[in-house]
């Protein structure tokens, strides 16, 4: 096994991959390969550039670990991250690594960025990979109520009921 004290990118087995893309990989655990002198901008490059899609996530997935030295918690963080990594990501960009150490243990964070890469943009995306989540719409006012009457002589005791039933 392999240790990792650095951001590096990691792929699911071999993954299918453009026609002429060669990758140098190291196997390091668990059916992951360590992508030996390739970062994800580079490797993104090189998959856009043979029409392939790259598509990666929006969000971070940090996990902890623990260990009696800095390398045992970086490594066990990095297999919880990698067991939480669902099939349909087929690589990992590890983003982030920090750890803290106290007198009998060492506790490590480390927090990756999953992606997938495929041939056509068609095949489905992991539902997370979307850009911006959607908000839900903010209630609106009724178009009728009284205080939008010209008529109305005062709208606070309308504004009052509204503001004590917006807390019930």
């Amino acid at each position: 096994m392999r240790h990792i004290t650095e951001l590096v990118v990691l792929l699911r087995g071999q993954p299918e991959l453009p026609a002429g893309l060669k990758l140098k990989t190291d196997t390091f655990r668990e059916g992951w390969n360590l992508v030996r002198s390739e970062g994800v901008p580079q490797l993104e490059k090189k998959i856009r550039m043979r029409e392939w899609h790259f598509i990666r996530t929006t969000d971070e997935s940090r996990q902890f670990g623990v260990g009696e030295t800095s390398q045992q918690a970086i490594a066990n963080a990095h297999l919880l991250a990698l067991l939480r990594t669902r099939q349909q990501y087929n690589g990992v960009e590890v983003a982030c690594i920090h750890f803290t150490t106290y007198p009998w243990f060492v506790l490590a964070r480390v927090g990756v960025r999953r992606f997938r890469t495929q041939e056509s943009l068609i095949q489905s995306a992991p539902h997370d990979a979307l850009p911006h989540p959607f908000s839900a719409r903010k209630k609106q006012s009724p178009v009728n109520a009284p205080w939008l009457s010209p008529a109305s002589h005062s709208a606070m005791p309308v504004l009052k009921q509204i503001l004590s039933e917006s807390r019930n």
